[in-house]
Parts: structure tokens; C-alpha cells; sequence
């Protein structure tokens, strides 16, 4: 938690209410986003119970799974589950458009548009990873099949869970966290998981306080768990008996669709109340203008999913249980570097996220007191424009001369501490820069391409300036260290048997 995030928490039991911790939106919201709300059986690993799905608030549709230790309930909530997902997914390859590479030597294309899927909570996003990794290896042919739909479902699930871990993706998200991104509250992170009581500190009805608020969404019986674990009391008093009373129906019709009916009913009084959760926190979400750098994590997001929809119409294999020693370490990599990027982005974005670095010394704000726009350096085998600047600011400066330095309003120019002089009066200090890139090609900078006097600018050693990718040896070369080079087995892309067995089955 950063410095400013616990400030708005203190500020927030103060007043009683949630404060802002960004100015900007940092998520991409969808104008067509599918909602998925599960519910599982508590004590059974990865047994679905129900869900609400769909993309109309009005129009919700509702899975149940009456008998959840029953494997082939199980695998028609998957098919059911795939007959709402898959054609929504499909739904966005329809467009595409042609993107330069290469500085325009080579031409690749993505989807215009992609899919949003949105949980309650993190445990959501943990439940749709399960339920792809129990799904995606299903055969539909031999000993127990399943319908051809569900391994595909399985794939597009594990597709989603593993994007949920890349810094700044959009295309699978947990509303608590999308949330707590923005607003902080009153109560404690654990607490924030509580999808209403989090809303309750947001937007509370009107004569409340988000504390008073909060309170009242603690009670299961108004506001039930959003899962997909259920409350304890609806498991022991309404939800065992109404499973035991279809277990009792045995073959009889009547009975069986009396029982599923009452379960049905019991399970939608469970997922309503979140599921209308789940929509006015999009509501709110929608209300923050974007940041600036939003549409570019999108696109990426999109590049993605044009990426894994090609590579299952080439008819690809599904994702294995476990990445080799090689793989593993190229997508952390990845991740890594995608942190770092993201982190970066959030502050160029917004004042406020900045200001956490301005608070380490990290970045500074100050006014522009000199400029000397056509200085030129001579100094070297031929004439260069270097412009210097100095600005005066109160923020603690740790940045030493010959720093490389970067300002969020001007991203493709480069500074150069030259001097940092605390003022004798110790009213701030006095930072002379030295500007490169993004001057214009000629000894004449370009119109507002250097800081006037009286502009205030901000000056960070953040940059999302481009970092080469790691190196790594060829699976083939992987160390004894790591496992030593992947067998034959290992190497196999075909699901076997073996692969959808899982310890909780």
C-alpha cells in the first residue's frame, strides 16, 4: 500500500465515505461487456453450482447444476456455460484492421474489438481458471464424453485467467479490484473483497455513511456473498435440503422438475443481489474519464485475442498443465516487464499515482524559472540544439546531475540533469535540465517543443521507453539446473488421458 492510498484511507473513516486515488480511469471498459457471476459448492474443489451470465442487465441467464458431485452435471454446465461465451467471443471477429509493423515495411492484422468478461472478485477469476483446466483436456469421444463445445470453453477460459495476470489487460477483470484500483476505502483490503460492502463505501444510499453503509452489507440474507462460495447458513438450511430433495425425486419427472425449479429459484436469490451489484459498478467505472494510455493497453488486449483465435483456427492444442523450465521464465519475463510498464503508464496518466513517486523523490513539479530554447552544443564533431531549462520545486529532489530524466507531457524527449541547487532561503531547489529528442530535426526547436517560462512541469526517472527482451536458451538447452532438456512426453502437444485427471477428482 502506497503512502497516499493509506492517507485516503484515513481520509476516507474521516469523512465517512471512499476518496478518489486516481483522476483517471485506468481500465478499458467494454461498451459490451459479459458479466459472469459463478457460485460453487462449498467442501467439493472446482464444483460448479450456478452462475448468471449475459450481457443485458435485464436479461440474465441462469445455470444450475442440481447434483454438483455429479461429473456429468458438471460438464452440461460447462456445455450450457459455452452456448453464452462462445458466441459472444465470436462475436468480435467480425472486423478487422490492418496494422503497419516494422515502421511500415510489414502489415499484420487484428480485431477491431474484443471481448470484456467481468467477475465479482478474484476468486472469480480463480474459479474460471479451474474450470478451464478441468475443461480444456475433455475428449468427446471414448469414456465419458463431453459435448464438443466444452474443451474449446476450456480454452478460451484458461486463455482469459492467464491474461488476467498480465499488468493493465482488460479482457478478463474482478470488479473488486477494478474498483480498489480507483477509490479507496474505510476498511481493510480483506474487507474490500466483499464486492458490496465495497460499493456501500463508494456510493451509499442516500442518509448513510459508508461505514453505516458497509455494516448493513455485511448481512447474507440482504446482500448474499459473491462468491462463488455461498453463505454457510444457506448451505446448511436451504441449500442442502433442496439438493437432497432432488437427489429423492429419483426418475420421476414431475418430481425432478419441482425440485430443480425450487433450487433454481433459492440459487437466483443467491446471484440476483450481485449480479445488480456487478452492473452499477460498471456504471461508476464508466463515469471516470479514460486515461490517456488505456486505449494502447486495449490494443494490446486485442492483439491477444486475434493472436489465441488464430492460433485455434490453425487448429492448436491445448495449453499444457505446465509450462517447461524455458517457458516459465520467458513468461515471467514478460509479465515483469509488463509490471514495470504499466506502473509507468498509470503515473504518466495521472497526477495523482505520480505524486506517489513526487513523495520518494522519484519525480518532482515544478515552474519553469529560465529557458534557453536555441542553445547549441559545439562542443562535439558537429553543431547539435541543446536546450536547458531550470525550474524551481518544492518536492524533495534525490536525482543526482547526469540523471536521465522524463516528463509525462512530453514523452519522447529526453533530459539530462545538469545541476540540482537547493535555494540558501530553503523556499526549494533550483534543477537545471539539458533536453534532447524530440526537438524537431532542424537547430530551431519546434513550437512547444521546449518549457517556457512560468509553464510547471513534472520530471520523473520513470521511463516506458523501450527495454529488449530477455535472452533465453532453446528448450532443447535447457540447463540440468532447471530439469535438463523436455522428454518425449513432455514435448507431446496431443492430450492424453492422463492430462484431464486432476488430484480433486
Amino acid at each position: 500500500m502506497s503512502t497516499l492510498v493509506a492517507l485516503a484511507r484515513a481520509e476516507a473513516v474521516a469523512a465517512g465515505f471512499a476518496q478518489r486515488t486516481t483522476t483517471v480511469r485506468h481500465l478499458h471498459v467494454a461498451a459490451r461487456p459479459l458479466v459472469f457471476v459463478p457460485l460453487s459448492m462449498a467442501g467439493e474443489a472446482n464444483a460448479p453450482l450456478a452462475a448468471l451470465v449475459g450481457t443485458d442487465p435485464a436479461a440474465p441467464r441462469l445455470l444450475v447444476v442440481p447434483q454438483p458431485r455429479n461429473r456429468d452435471q458438471r460438464f452440461r454446465f460447462a456445455a450450457e456455460l459455452a452456448e453464452v461465451l462462445l458466441p459472444y467471443l465470436d462475436s468480435f471477429r467480425g472486423v478487422a484492421e490492418a496494422v503497419p509493423v516494422n515502421r511500415g515495411k510489414e502489415i499484420r492484422h487484428r480485431y477491431v474489438d474484443a471481448p470484456q468478461v467481468l467477475v465479482p472478485n478474484p476468486a472469480g477469476i480463480q474459479f474460471t481458471r479451474l474450470l478451464g483446466r478441468s475443461t480444456r483436456f475433455r475428449r468427446t469421444d471414448g469414456d465419458y464424453p463431453v459435448h464438443p463445445s466444452v474443451p474449446l470453453l476450456g480454452r478460451w477460459l484458461t486463455f482469459l485467467a492467464d491474461r488476467a495476470e498480465h499488468p493493465g489487460s482488460c479482457l478478463l477483470l474482478a470488479m473488486t479490484e477494478a474498483l480498489t484500483l480507483h477509490w479507496a476505502t474505510g476498511q481493510s483490503p480483506l474487507e474490500d473483497n466483499h464486492l458490496a460492502a465495497l460499493l456501500a463505501w463508494i456510493d451509499p444510499p442516500d442518509g448513510l455513511t459508508g461505514a453505516e453503509a458497509a455494516a448493513r452489507a455485511e448481512d447474507p440474507l440482504t446482500w448474499p456473498p459473491a462468491g462463488p462460495l455461498t453463505d454457510p447458513t444457506f448451505d446448511n438450511e436451504v441449500l442442502a435440503p433442496l439438493i437432497a430433495a432432488y437427489a429423492e425425486a429419483g426418475d420421476d419427472p414431475g418430481r425432478q422438475a419441482r425440485a430443480r425449479e425450487a433450487l433454481a429459484e433459492a440459487l437466483r436469490g443467491q446471484l440476483a443481489p450481485t449480479w445488480r451489484l456487478m452492473w452499477r459498478g460498471l456504471a461508476l467505472l464508466r463515469d471516470l474519464p479514460p486515461g490517456a494510455r488505456v486505449a494502447q493497453r486495449w490494443a494490446e488486449d486485442r492483439d491477444a485475442f486475434t493472436g489465441f483465435a488464430s492460433y485455434l483456427d490453425e487448429g492448436g492444442h491445448p495449453q499444457p498443465r505446465r509450462d517447461g523450465a524455458v517457458v516459465a521464465a520467458q513468461r515471467l519475463h514478460r509479465l515483469e516487464r509488463a509490471l514495470q510498464s504499466y506502473a509507468v503508464q498509470r503515473a504518466y496518466d495521472d497526477p495523482l499515482v505520480m505524486a506517489d513517486y513526487r513523495l520518494t523523490g522519484e519525480a518532482f513539479v515544478g515552474e519553469v524559472t529560465l529557458a534557453d530554447p536555441n542553445r547549441i552544443d559545439d562542443s562535439g564533431r558537429r553543431r547539435v540544439l541543446r536546450p536547458r531549462i531550470m525550474l524551481r520545486t518544492t518536492d524533495p529532489v534525490q536525482v543526482t546531475p547526469g540523471t536521465a530524466v522524463y516528463s509525462p507531457d512530453r514523452p519522447q524527449q529526453k533530459a539530462r540533469v545538469v545541476l540540482v541547487t537547493p535555494r540558501p532561503d530553503g523556499t526549494g531547489t533550483d534543477v537545471v535540465l539539458e533536453l534532447t529528442g524530440g526537438l524537431g530535426r532542424a537547430l530551431t526547436p519546434a513550437p512547444g517543443s521546449v518549457p517556457e517560462v512560468g509553464e510547471r512541469v513534472c520530471y520523473t526517472t520513470l521511463s516506458d521507453g523501450f527495454m529488449p527482451p530477455g535472452e533465453f536458451p532453446a528448450r532443447e538447452e535447457t540447463p540440468w539446473t532447471h530439469g535438463g532438456p523436455p522428454t518425449a512426453d513432455e514435448e507431446a502437444v496431443e492430450p492424453t488421458a492422463e492430462d484431464a485427471l486432476e488430484e480433486w477428482e
